[in-house]
C-alpha cells in the first residue's frame, strides 16, 4: 500500500474486516521488523459509552488487529487511551469491551491520564506529550468517523488528542484547537491508521445517533484520510480548519482523486456520501463559548439538544469557557470556568443531565 492510497472494505463484521483490510494494505511492512517492539493500539474511547452509540471504537476491530499481529510473531502490544477531561479511561475501558478483550488476547490496557507528560518542541510551540505514546515503536491510530461540535469532524488528527496529558488538553483549547491537534500530528507519527465507520454519531461526539455507514477505511496518511473523510460528510476538507494546517506542517496531503481509493469489496447500495445533522450548530447559536473544553462544551450541546425535544431551550446567551475564567458580570455561565456569572452551574464539566436541571429552573 503507498502512502498516496485509502483502502475501504464494506460490511458489518469488524473483525473479519480489518484483518482482511491488514492482510491487503501488508500490514507488517509499514511496522518494525523486530517482532518484540512495542506497538501501541489508540482507539477512541473519548466516553464511557459503548460502539454501537456511535461514539467510540468497535472491541471487535481492536481485537481484529491483536489477533494478526499476535498471528504475525508481534508479542509486546498495548492498548493506550485516555478519555477526555472529567471522564474515567479505565471505566470506559470496561464498558466498551476492553477489559475482557484484555484478558482474552493478554495485552495490557494503559490509562494516558496517568502518564507523565514530556516536554517537546515542534515548529517553535512547545507540546507536552504522553511519554508512553512517545517512547512506543510504532502507534496504529484507530479512531471513529464522527462529528463533532467544536471542529466538525474528528477521525485520524484529533485522536490522537488523547495522547497528551489532561492539563494539555485544557491548553489545546485556549490555543484555539485546531492548530496544536495539527501540530501534535508532527510529533506522532502513526504506522498507519484504521478507521471505525461502521456506525459513527454525526451529530454528536458523545454518541447516541449512530449512522450505519458499514465500512474501515485503512491509510498510511492522516491528512489523506481526514480529507477523504471530510469530503464523504460533504464538507470541503478547507471547512476543517486543522486540515490545511496538518498538511502545511508536512503532515500529509489531501485525497484529490478518486484513483486513489482501492475498494476490496463492493460498497453495495450504501451512500456515496452522509450528511451530518448540524444541528449542533444550529443549538451553539444560544452559546457564546470563549476556549471551552470539549467535554464541558459536548455536555452543554448535549443539554441543549434535550431542552430542545423537550421545548424548553433557553432564550439566554450561555456562556461557557476557559476564556471567562475571573471574569464577573450578569448573566448564565456553565462551568467550573464561568463561576463569576451571576448565575452558574460549576462542575469540570458539568454533566449533561445536571445542565438540563440547572436550566428548566
Amino acid at each position: 500500500m503507498q502512502s498516496t492510497q485509502i483502502m475501504a472494505m464494506y460490511g458489518t463484521d469488524g473483525f473479519d474486516m480489518v484483518q482482511r483490510l491488514l492482510e491487503q494494505m501488508d500490514a507488517v511492512s509499514h511496522l518494525p521488523q523486530d517482532k518484540h517492539a512495542s506497538i501501541a493500539i489508540k482507539p477512541n474511547l473519548v466516553v464511557a459509552h459503548t460502539a454501537d452509540t456511535g461514539a467510540t471504537t468497535h472491541p471487535e476491530i481492536i481485537e481484529g488487529i491483536i489477533c494478526y499481529l499476535q498471528a504475525q510473531g508481534y508479542d509486546n502490544l498495548s492498548i493506550i487511551e485516555s478519555s477526555w477531561v472529567g471522564d474515567q479511561t479505565m471505566r470506559a475501558y470496561e464498558v466498551c469491551g476492553y477489559n475482557a478483550l484484555s484478558k482474552r488476547r493478554g495485552v495490557p490496557l494503559y490509562d494516558m491520564k496517568k502518564e507523565p507528560g514530556v516536554q517537546v518542541q515542534t515548529h517553535g510551540i512547545p507540546l507536552s506529550v504522553c511519554k508512553r505514546a512517545l517512547e512506543a515503536d510504532a502507534i496504529i491510530n484507530v479512531p471513529v468517523l464522527k462529528a463533532h461540535c467544536q471542529t466538525a469532524l474528528t477521525c485520524a488528527l484529533k485522536n490522537l488528542k488523547g495522547l497528551v496529558p489532561d492539563k494539555e488538553k485544557r491548553r489545546y483549547h485556549q490555543l484555539g484547537i485546531h492548530q496544536p491537534v495539527a501540530l501534535l500530528n508532527t510529533v506522532l507519527r502513526p504506522a498507519f491508521t484504521i478507521v471505525d465507520g461502521l456506525c459513527g454519531d454525526l451529530t454528536f461526539e458523545e454518541g447516541g445517533n449512530p449512522v450505519p455507514m458499514q465500512r474501515l477505511l485503512a491509510g498510511l496518511d492522516s491528512v489523506l484520510i481526514d480529507s477523504y473523510a471530510a469530503q464523504l460528510l460533504g464538507y470541503d476538507p478547507d471547512e476543517i480548519e486543522m486540515l490545511p494546517m496538518a498538511r502545511d506542517y508536512g503532515v500529509g496531503a489531501y485525497f484529490e482523486d478518486e484513483s486513489q481509493l482501492i475498494e476490496l469489496n463492493s460498497p453495495a447500495d450504501l451512500p456515496q456520501k452522509y450528511t451530518p445533522s448540524r444541528r449542533a450548530n444550529m443549538l451553539a447559536r444560544r452559546v457564546d463559548a470563549k476556549n471551552a473544553c470539549s467535554a464541558c462544551y459536548g455536555s452543554l450541546i448535549f443539554a441543549l439538544n434535550r431542552l430542545d425535544e423537550l421545548g424548553e431551550l433557553p432564550r439566554e446567551t450561555l456562556h461557557i469557557g476557559q476564556g471567562y475564567q475571573g471574569i464577573e458580570g450578569d448573566g448564565i455561565g456553565i462551568g467550573r470556568c464561568c463561576a463569576g456569572f451571576s448565575r452558574c452551574l460549576k462542575g469540570c464539566p458539568p454533566q449533561a443531565k445536571d445542565i438540563v436541571d440547572f436550566l428548566q429552573k
